[in-house]
């Protein structure tokens, strides 16, 4: 994204949530799996961090195993592994306390190596045009709700759904505060395509190679 175009939105905090136990993939971190010479993080933080204020990861455990990328590495408050939202929470609580002139995150998984450059205006422009509090991403047929727009504004709200009600499906809460769709299509590449299985990532290496743009 050019500095123009990132100026044209809020300042915005860019989160890759990598907490998940990856149990498909027989654990791990899916994050640091090498497609076509480089981790899919090192994929994701290409694409994405360009459009964002600044980065934070979302992991449990060691910190040190993300050394190398030099990011703020912020572990889930919520025990037990709750879930994306425990992570964005997290995400949500350090910009408060670290970044308070920022009102805005914006989320993408750590298995998604191909995620969209232009994420950020398009997530903002939906919400704006929708008139919500809340976006996420939308390819073909199937709504991503982990690639979202996140107000730090409602991170007080978020808390008493996950340790309330113990709230931890995402599109019950975004529900309720109304959330706007921004549509990628999902042809010739899935720009949200995810590594969840060992045969995924042999695909994604299949697609890093035939279209290298991507």
């Amino acid at each position: 994204m050019t500095p123009n175009k990132m100026a044209s939105n809020p300042p915005t905090l860019g989160l890759v949530l990598a907490g998940g136990l990856a149990r498909r993939m027989g654990g791990g971190d899916k994050a640091l799996l090498p497609i076509g010479g480089e981790t899919i993080l090192d994929r994701v933080l290409a694409r994405f961090a360009p459009q964002c204020a600044g980065m934070i990861l979302n992991a449990n455990g060691d910190p040190a195993r993300f050394a190398r990328f030099g990011l703020p590495v912020v572990a889930d408050d919520i025990p037990d592994f709750a879930g994306p939202l425990a992570g964005i929470l997290a995400g949500l609580d350090w910009a408060a306390r670290h970044a308070p002139e920022i009102e805005w995150i914006a989320s993408v998984p750590g298995d998604c190596p191909f995620v969209p450059r232009d994420l950020v205006a398009r997530l903002h422009g939906a919400r704006v045009e929708a008139g919500t509090m809340l976006a996420c991403a939308k390819s073909g047929d199937w709504r991503h709700p982990v690639a979202g727009l996140w107000p730090v504004a409602l991170r007080e709200d978020l808390r008493r759904a996950l340790m309330k009600e113990g709230l931890h499906k995402i599109e019950i809460w975004t529900g309720r505060h109304g959330v706007a769709l921004a549509e990628w299509p999902d042809k010739p590449v899935d720009p949200f395509f995810n590594v969840n299985r060992p045969e995924d990532l042999a695909e994604a290496e299949r697609i890093a190679a035939q279209y290298p743009d991507r």
